[in-house]
């Protein structure tokens, strides 16, 4: 799949009809028209033959490397055709007096080809494509009918003035996409390879797995890697929205676009520029911008039917009266053009487009991962979150807090049986057991000889002829061993020796600071929130009193977990449930979920693939800030709505009493388009 840059692309509707165009084409294997970024992603054969095809459809279309040209182009004609215009103003009746008024057309007309040339040949192709019923075509309806009647300024200075819309309403989408469109500017040029001892600059497509790459103080990081030499703070901003500089030192992370503030760093590639972080994120997000929501997609439908229905009506207006009155045509005519300006769609199918995009691109400022529209609509329908525990609601941080012996057993037995069964696995809970330890094992694994792991309810060993179970209560219940079960306040890890119940190691797990003040603002919104966790009762307990979580569920398997989310979403009916985890080992109930959140999973592959929305660090009240992007996304893109129709509905009824003036009519199509639009760039603030 290649990826092009287009120029003149500012019409949702347009880019809809032009990728479908070209999906029919024989020699295109795929496409994608994405007119937040405005442009085209595509397999095919013979990329000349596309073009050719592009300017059929769009004539205004076109492949460049940057739009500032053309943007300059139109501004100087639209000023070059204005002051034509208004030479032919201050002279009319002079140019009149002329046999026939030939001057006074040619001046007129000069400014009005100079002035509508898109427009004129937009209406052509677009007919002649089967869209009738767009701007274009009703514009040049409705200025052509005026030049018959001779009302040539009227025509030329709704082209004008129609034009000058156009300009600045392309102007307003690019800044809508500016949020968008900076993120995409995040993706690094070039890397320092290093070989033997020198540095050569490359492009960071030409860098391998397992290369050794130089970041320099204040370079962006070109790959994933990890840090083999140096140490630094670095500014993750651009992925996570968070402003405090991190600091990393060898060993650590980094991802492609973090910046280097203090010192250089030395990286040893991990993942491939394709399928580094930043590059997979930035492919998300400019899909998210042509997913549409239902608002988007009820307009798009409404502006298909809207639009012929007055036109039908513009036509009624110019033939019917005048037949039953007996009176000229001339005038109901003059009230027909009125009504065509009026009717164009534009401002409907551009302005809602817009919120969106901007609600995407605000979300991506916070270092929230909206992955389509559709789920900026879903957050707003939000009935119940659903929250993990571990690594969501707590920190996932694991540190042995206590050692409990029983039955002649020692704790330093206890803990070094424990360490020697957990020493093979990864999961936290058993690298804080080995950690906990206090010596090195390394050399004791020669007794273990044998090693399972018992899905959902730890591991077994065999250590010197011994078996060692390491885990949850589940698997001593079903085994009939007697345990100790008190109230434990924290993760309890049981340890039997052949049989018998050796004792229990807690494994404390911190609550992370803003979980409580996230679980309380959603419930003030009216969002129920519910704990799931795969931990035992009592460390469920623990949390939930201490978050004032009401419900809450615990020794869930992932099975177990998905078939809670169901009952839960029965229960709440017709509105929308979230499940918020750390999308790996919940990757089941989040794909489940209406909405699927991940948290703190910017480095996961699994995460970024599964989840609906990406939560780009560990902070959890950036789940209430996505429900608030959405719910003010919605609210503008519905305020437009209203707005655009009430301005139409109230401008047609005054064109059919003639009471309304083509200048007018004008002012109800790009005026009204100007406003919703700049009105959908409130979503960038607050």
């Amino acid at each position: 799949m290649e990826k092009y840059r287009l120029q003149g692309l500012t019409c949702a509707d347009c880019a809809l009809n032009l990728e479908k165009k070209l999906s029919e084409m024989d020699s295109v294997t795929a496409v994608r028209v994405n007119v937040a970024t405005s442009t085209l992603t595509i397999e095919c054969e013979d990329i000349d033959q596309v073009k050719e095809k592009i300017k059929e459809i769009e004539h205004g279309v076109t492949f460049v490397e940057s739009n500032s040209l053309d943007l300059r182009r139109n501004l100087l004609i639209i000023i070059i055709s204005s002051c034509i215009f208004v030479t032919g103003l201050l002279f009319r009746q002079y140019l009149h007096d002329f046999p026939f008024s030939w001057p006074e057309y040619a001046v007129f007309l000069s400014a009005y080809l100079l002035a509508g040339k898109k427009v004129l040949q937009n209406a052509v192709t677009h007919s002649i494509g089967g869209r009738i019923f767009d701007e274009n075509f009703l514009m040049t309806i409705a200025t052509g009918g005026a030049i018959l009647l001779h009302e040539l300024p009227e025509a030329v200075g709704v082209m004008i003035f129609f034009s000058v819309g156009e300009y600045l309403e392309t102007l307003s989408v690019h800044r809508s996409h500016k949020s968008i469109e900076a993120l995409l500017k995040l993706r690094p040029d070039y890397a320092h390879l290093k070989i033997d001892d020198t540095t050569q600059e490359v492009d960071p497509h030409q860098v391998r797995i397992g290369d050794h790459v130089l970041v320099k103080p204040g370079e962006r990081v070109p790959l994933d890697g990890k840090v083999i030499e140096g140490t630094t703070m670095v500014d993750t901003s651009a992925l996570t929205g968070e402003s405090v500089p991190t600091r990393v030192e060898p060993g650590d992370t980094v991802l492609a676009g973090y910046i280097t503030k203090t010192g250089a760093l030395t990286v040893k590639v991990t993942k491939a520029f394709a399928e580094s972080s930043m590059s997979r994120i930035l492919a998300l997000v400019e899909y998210a911008a042509s997913r549409k929501g239902e608002s988007q997609k009820f307009i798009t439908t409404f502006a298909r039917v809207y639009t012929p229905l007055v036109v039908a009506a513009a036509f009624s207006v110019a033939v019917i009266p005048p037949l039953i009155l007996n009176t000229g045509f001339n005038t109901w005519v003059y009230r027909a053009l009125v009504l065509l300006v009026i009717s164009c769609p534009c401002a409907l199918v551009l302005s809602i487009p817009v919120a969106y995009f901007g609600g995407v691109g605000k979300a991506s400022r916070e270092g929230i991962l909206v992955k389509g529209a559709n789920f900026l609509d879903a957050l707003t329908e939000l009935k119940a979150v659903v929250f993990d525990k571990t690594g969501t609601l707590t920190r996932g941080v694991f540190e042995v807090a206590q050692v409990v012996a029983m039955n002649g057993f020692t704790e330093r037995e206890v803990l070094t049986y424990a360490a020697l069964s957990e020493i093979r696995s990864n999961h936290p809970i058993a690298k804080s057991i080995v950690t906990a330890s206090g010596k090195s094992i390394e050399s004791d694994q020669s007794h273990i000889t044998a090693y399972e792991e018992v899905p959902a309810r730890g591991v077994r060993a065999t250590i010197d002829e011994k078996t060692i179970f390491v885990g949850n209560d589940r698997q001593l219940h079903e085994e009939m061993i007697a345990h100790d079960t008190c109230y434990i306040e924290g993760t309890v890890a049981h340890v039997t020796v052949d049989g018998v119940y050796a004792g229990y190691i807690v494994i404390s797990d911190e609550v992370k600071p803003d979980a409580g003040k996230t679980i309380d603002a959603l419930r003030k919104r009216g969002i129920s929130v519910v704990m799931l966790t795969g931990d035992s009762a009592d460390t469920a307990v623990c949390v939930a009193q201490d978050l004032n979580i009401l419900r809450f569920y615990a020794e869930l398997l992932p099975e177990d977990k998905v078939e809670k989310l169901e009952e839960i979403k029965k229960e709440i009916g017709n509105g929308t449930i979230a499940f918020v985890g750390d999308g790996v080992n919940d990757a089941p109930v989040i794909a489940r979920a209406d909405i699927g959140i991940a948290m703190g999973a910017l480095g996961s592959d699994a995460a970024v693939e599964t989840a609906d929305v990406v939560i780009m660090t560990d902070n959890l009240y950036k789940v209430v800030k996505a429900v608030t992007i959405a719910q003010k996304t919605r609210n503008i893109t519905w305020e437009n709505i209203l707005f655009v129709l009430a301005v139409k509905g109230g401008f047609i009824g005054l064109g059919v009493l003639g009471m309304a003036t083509m200048w007018q009519a004008v002012f109800a199509d790009v005026g009204v388009a100007l406003m919703a639009v700049f009105n959908a760039t409130r979503i960038f603030r607050g």
